[in-house]
Parts: structure tokens; C-alpha cells; sequence
């Protein structure tokens, strides 16, 4: 007990000096934030993202494009003068295939669907089938006997992304265990210009496999209306999906060592890959861009921070963390040399806070770090930092952070063909890249390392 209070009292001191020691960086955040908002890097940002999404496109785990966007990524790194390198992972390689949906009663219309990931395809002459159309599964469980042999629509509404996107992930296998064919569910967004969204779904163990596609708001809609109306709805759906043996992949490494503790690491971080629609340009290649625009910033101005400021853009997030999943296991063994691990992946528009998660302690010096920020108006710490690829760090107790940005409209377009550069605001990126560029240099030059 006594040594906890003398760690308590030396904290308390400590914060006060830490929170001096912090001031002193508000010249060089300054420089950090004109050079990226105002100076020569202005833009640079978006324009390398731009260029990276025109020229690759949209890549999702185990296609031949997220190599090429890998291979991009690593020649990059190595034309801006960064320390870079590859870390090899197995990744799931699912392919979607030829798809397709109609409504043929009570009148013919085609639905634009998308298939989930993971979800096995129909039969080669499709499924035609009654449909049965629920909006919770609380109405499944009640209507259990009406699902036999039918096509089940989800019609959910949306609540929030964290709350709703259980009917994507779980929708198959509750259908499946009431003896539906196949399920349609409404795409996870609280906006839609019939667009479908797709994402990861998770089959349940024992659990018979049936195919699952998400249909649009708008089908959605529709046929609940049509099914209040007591109408007799059937649809045929077609969907080539399979899943491949796993694939070879990498995590993409690139760093700037540290001068005196080479071998502690901030590291900052987005995914490289994508789903298969749209350019994957904000989820996720806006954090990844802004993870590396943060390293040239601080190279462009000669800086050199005490620990290692490391970039990682993760693969295969998309399909549950999976390669960011492989890294920690491959480290974990030296969590204690990182200092703080940050994700950006929840788009990169206008940027009101920083989120966190650490120490007490630990929160007072971030606390005093995002005063620095001042000059663009975001001084604002958050508890709970989040990210699927920090996660594990975070709940190994290493200090985490992620960019809390203006995203009402980030599942607008979400998964979705709408996922592109026109969704990318220029000025919005510079802003995030100087509060990722500064945020990690001073973390990574402070005296000593975040507490835990």
C-alpha cells in the first residue's frame, strides 16, 4: 500500500512537469500544422489518396488488387525516404461472383442487392422462394413457422451502426435455424439512394449455411408495405459467392526511428484494404493516407522524435481485424515498448476530437497534448479510443487513440458503390493529418513514456 501511494504522489508531481514539458512543443506543433494546412503539404494528403484509389480501386482481402495496393503502398513509402518494410499474414480470400435479385410477385422488379461476406452462393439455377418479411428477430422467433423453406427479409430499422449492424452479422444463421432458404437483409444505413451496403457476416457453428445479401432501404420498405398488405411475395435470387483457400497477404511497415529509444513505438495506423464496391477511398484509405502524410510531415520539417514513430496499414480489417490480429500476436511480446497505438478508420472529415483510452495519469498528459492542437480548433480529449485493429492492444492495457471527425454522413456511404473520392474533402484531410502529425511526434518525444 505504501508503494502505491508513493507511485500516486510521484504521478501527481509528475503530471504538473509533464503538462510544462507538453507546453513546450506548441512552436513545433505550429510548424507541423502550418506546413499541413497551409504550407507546401497542403493537399498533399488527398492528392496522394486520389492518386492511390484512381490507380488501384477498391481491393478486398485476398484479390489481386490489394496486392498491387500493397506493392503500391511499399514503393510509396520507399520514394518519400521512409525506413519500410512487409510483414507476411494469411488472410480469408472470398470472391462474390455474378449476382443478381428480382421480385417476380406480386409484380416483376429487379432489387439491387450486394452479397455479405463469407456467404455461400445458391444453387447454380438460383433460389425461388416465398418471402417472409420481419423487422427484428424477436418477430422471427414469433413467426418461426411462417420461415419454413422461405426467403427471410430483414426490414430493421436503423438505430445505430453499433446496435444494427447484428441483422448483417447474425441475420443468416437465426433464418437458417428456423428453416429459411436464404436471407435479404436492409443495408446498415440511415440513408439511401437505393444503395446497397455490404460487410462481413458470421456463420454460426452447426448452424446450416444459407446465402444472405443485403437488399436496399428502399426494397426493404417496400416489401414489409407489400406484406402488410397480406400480398404474396416471391423473389429469385442468384448469387456465384464462394470462399477460396486462404490467401498470402501483408501488414505494410513504415517508420521513422527514434533517436534515443529506438525500440519504443507510437504507431499510428488505417487499413489497406477495402470492400469490393466503390474506391475504398474513406473506409479506409483517408486513415491510411492521413498515418502516412503524418511521418512525411515530420520528415519534411527534419524533425526526429526520441521513439520510433512506426505506420502500419493493416490487411484484411475488413474481415474481423485479421491482420492486425496476426501483428499483435507477433509483438505482443514486447507490448511494453509501445507507448501508444492510434487507428484512424472511421473517415477523415472534419476532425472535432481525439478519443483515448489509458491511465488516468495517462489522460492528463493527452489532455494537455490536444491543447497544442488550438490552432485548428480541436482540444477536445475523449474517453474510449477505438479501432478493430488496436483492440487488442487496448485491452492488453496499452494506451490507445483514435480521430473522433465529423462523420454523420460516413454511413451514407459506407460499404457501399458510393465509397469514393468524391466523398474526400481536401481541406478536411489536412486538418487530420496536422492533429495525427502532431498528436504522435509529441507522444513519441516526451521524456518519458504514457503511464499505464
Amino acid at each position: 500500500m505504501a508503494a502505491a501511494g508513493t507511485v500516486s504522489n510521484h504521478t501527481a508531481r509528475e503530471v504538473s512537469k509533464i503538462a510544462a514539458e507538453v507546453a513546450g512543443y506548441a512552436d513545433v506543433a505550429k510548424r507541423i500544422i502550418d506546413l499541413a494546412v497551409f504550407g507546401a503539404a497542403q493537399n498533399r494528403s488527398h492528392r496522394r489518396l486520389a492518386d492511390f484509389t484512381d490507380t488501384i480501386g477498391n481491393r478486398v482481402s485476398g484479390s489481386h488488387d490489394l496486392e498491387m495496393a500493397i506493392k503500391y503502398m511499399y514503393n510509396a513509402f520507399a520514394q518519400d525516404g521512409l525506413d519500410v518494410h512487409v510483414e507476411p499474414v494469411k488472410i480469408p480470400h472470398w470472391v462474390r461472383g455474378e449476382e443478381s435479385a428480382e421480385m417476380i410477385a406480386p409484380r416483376a422488379k429487379r432489387l439491387a442487392i450486394l452479397g455479405l461476406g463469407s456467404s455461400v452462393g445458391t444453387p447454380p439455377e438460383g433460389i425461388e422462394a416465398e418471402v417472409l418479411v420481419v423487422q427484428s428477430f424477436e418477430e422471427l422467433k414469433h413467426r418461426a413457422s411462417e420461415a419454413i423453406a422461405r426467403i427471410v427479409v430483414f426490414n430493421q430499422p436503423f438505430v445505430s451502426y453499433g446496435e444494427t449492424v447484428a441483422y448483417r452479422a447474425y441475420g443468416a444463421s437465426e433464418a437458417a435455424k428456423v428453416g429459411a432458404v436464404a436471407t435479404l437483409i436492409r443495408s446498415i444505413t440511415p440513408f439511401s439512394i437505393n444503395s446497397p451496403h455490404t460487410g462481413w457476416q458470421d456463420y454460426q457453428e452447426g448452424v446450416k449455411r444459407i446465402p444472405s445479401a443485403c437488399i436496399t432501404v428502399e426494397d426493404a420498405e417496400l416489401m414489409w408495405r407489400m406484406a402488410q398488405r397480406g400480398q404474396r411475395i416471391v423473389v429469385r435470387l442468384s448469387m456465384g459467392a464462394k470462399t477460396l483457400p486462404d490467401a498470402d497477404s501483408f501488414n505494410t511497415v513504415a517508420e521513422i526511428t527514434g533517436w534515443q529509444h529506438p525500440e519504443q513505438v507510437v504507431l499510428l495506423s488505417g487499413h489497406l484494404d477495402s470492400w469490393d464496391v466503390g474506391q475504398g477511398a474513406m473506409d479506409d484509405g483517408g486513415g491510411a493516407m492521413i498515418s502516412w502524410e503524418a511521418l512525411s510531415l515530420i520528415k519534411d520539417l527534419g524533425l526526429r522524435p526520441r521513439r520510433t514513430m512506426r505506420t502500419v496499414l493493416w490487411t484484411a480489417e475488413e474481415q474481423g481485424g485479421v491482420g492486425a490480429q496476426q501483428y499483435y500476436d507477433l509483438h505482443k511480446v514486447n507490448r511494453s515498448n509501445f507507448d501508444l497505438v492510434m487507428e484512424s478508420d472511421l473517415g477523415t472529415f472534419t476532425p472535432v476530437a481525439l478519443q483515448f483510452t489509458g491511465s488516468v495519469a495517462a489522460q492528463k498528459i493527452m489532455a494537455e497534448v490536444v491543447k497544442l492542437l488550438a490552432p485548428i480548433n480541436t482540444t477536445t480529449l475523449e474517453t474510449h479510443g477505438e479501432g478493430t485493429d488496436i483492440s487488442p492492444w487496448m485491452k492488453a492495457g496499452v494506451p490507445g487513440a483514435s480521430l473522433h471527425v465529423a462523420d454523420s454522413r460516413y454511413f451514407w456511404f459506407h460499404h457501399s458503390e458510393g465509397d469514393t473520392m468524391t466523398v474526400q474533402d481536401p481541406h478536411d484531410m489536412n486538418l487530420c493529418s496536422a492533429l495525427w502529425a502532431v498528436v504522435a511526434y509529441v507522444v513519441a518525444d516526451l521524456e518519458d513514456m504514457l503511464p499505464r
